[in-house]
């Protein structure tokens, strides 16, 4: 297992590239908590530092497709480093000014979270020109997945790290000078500064007018809802069982769990058509996620939480292979990033959905939205599956002398591009 991972960092670029990645998109992984904590600090309540947090999660999802358009349209540099110091510029307004004037509070996150720069789509925009061969690829996918989940993990004890070294002001400000620094080592990397679109075909929806990619949004909205549900039903079942304490165990239970299936998915070569593949591993999610209607006590919750997660990485490791077959000829980075926004759209509805449902019958019938959001999703790709399996049409045909000796004409990812 650790040999096919090693043998992606060895690649020339890798570690500096993934590292890069995780290190600037810190200020997104962190931006929930840390403004919460500055709020707090500042003498707001939740109410507040709720609905700031939901501007910039909104604003982020909005700016990342459009950002990744430019990308793929501009190039990397051109766009991500720039973005990168806008959205620090202006989280940096916020952090001296403060939450009075409200205002000027929700400008400032509002443009932060606008102009965070679409590193995640940037980075598997780059992997085929790096790493060349196909099941390489599949492997930093996965390796890629798998990263998001430690970084989303570590991500918020250095928020309380800052805190207790300095001030919950000086959390945002550290944060966002690392993120700058993180996307600042990408973009000057040479298969960044070389990196260039494939010529795309002027179309106002750009990466949308892909029907597999159309597809793929949907059953992934849908996992999207299961996560975000399960984020609230956990909460009334926590303060059954312990509290804060209990609730932290089970949000670490499904990192640990979503970590462990992406390592030991990423290091097996897979055969058979991806889509078929997907469609399995989004039916054993919706799956697992239904033991955790049987509400145990705390330890079994813990492991069932674990189980829970196991296949979600997996999942959008194979969902990863697919946005890149059907990304659109000149649209790679644009799709990527619409396949973030729309997760991330989705467990927002999420949250919203299970708090009613929570509300109504407990944290049993909440724990029953994520394995219902998961049948959907599974629905969908199933009802999808002429669309998932047909050629793409964003796909290219080269000559492969950079990745075969024999130089034979075979099938390349759409990502490979002009590098």
């Amino acid at each position: 297992m650790a040999a096919g991972y090693l043998e992606i960092l060895r690649a020339r670029h890798a570690a500096r590239l993934l590292v890069g990645t995780l290190v600037g998109r810190l200020p997104n992984a962190t931006s929930a908590i840390a403004l919460v904590l500055f709020v707090r600090a500042q003498g707001g309540g939740y109410g507040l530092a709720g609905a700031l947090a939901a501007v910039y999660g909104v604003a982020n999802a909005v700016g990342q497709p459009v950002l990744g358009r430019l990308v793929d349209m501009c190039g990397q540099p051109r766009v991500q480093l720039p973005a990168a110091v806008l959205s620090a510029l202006a989280m940096t307004v916020f952090a001296f000014s403060g939450i009075d004037p409200l205002p000027l509070a929700y400008s400032a996150v509002a443009a932060a979270g606008l102009f965070t720069p679409p590193l995640e789509g940037g980075l598997r925009a780059l992997w085929p020109s790096v790493l060349r061969r196909e099941e390489q690829v599949h492997t930093a996918y996965a390796m890629d997945a798998v990263a998001q989940e430690v970084m989303y993990t570590v991500g918020p004890l250095l928020v309380t790290l800052c805190v207790s070294l300095w001030s919950e002001r000086a959390a945002l400000l550290v944060l966002n000078v690392v993120g700058v620094l993180g996307a600042l080592s990408v973009v000057v990397s040479p298969p960044s500064r070389s990196w260039r679109s494939a010529p795309r075909e002027a179309h106002w929806l750009g990466a949308l007018r892909s029907r597999g990619l159309l597809a793929l949004l949907a059953a992934f909205f849908f996992v999207g809802v299961a996560m975000g549900s399960i984020t609230v039903a956990s909460v009334p079942y926590a303060d059954d069982h312990g509290g804060d304490a209990v609730y932290g165990w089970l949000m670490a239970a499904l990192g640990l769990g979503a970590l462990l299936g992406g390592t030991v998915y990423g290091a097996r070569r897979w055969s058979g058509a991806p889509e078929r593949r997907l469609r399995v591993l989004v039916g054993l999610l919706a799956v697992c996620y239904l033991p955790l209607m049987l509400t145990p006590g705390a330890v079994a919750m813990v492991l069932l939480s674990v189980v829970a997660g196991v296949f979600l990485a997996p999942a959008i490791a194979c969902a990863f292979v697919l946005v890149d077959r059907h990304a659109p000829r000149g649209t790679v980075t644009e799709a990527f990033s619409w396949f973030v926004t729309t997760f991330t759209v989705g467990a927002s509805v999420g949250t919203g959905l299970a708090g009613p449902v929570v509300q109504a019958g407990g944290a049993l019938w909440g724990f029953a939205v994520p394995g219902v959001a998961g049948a959907v999703s599974l629905l969908v790709l199933v009802a999808t599956g002429r669309v998932l399996a047909a050629p793409a049409g964003g796909a290219v045909v080269a000559a492969s002398s950079e990745t075969d000796p024999n130089r034979a004409v075979e099938p390349r990812f759409s990502a490979g591009d002009r590098a």
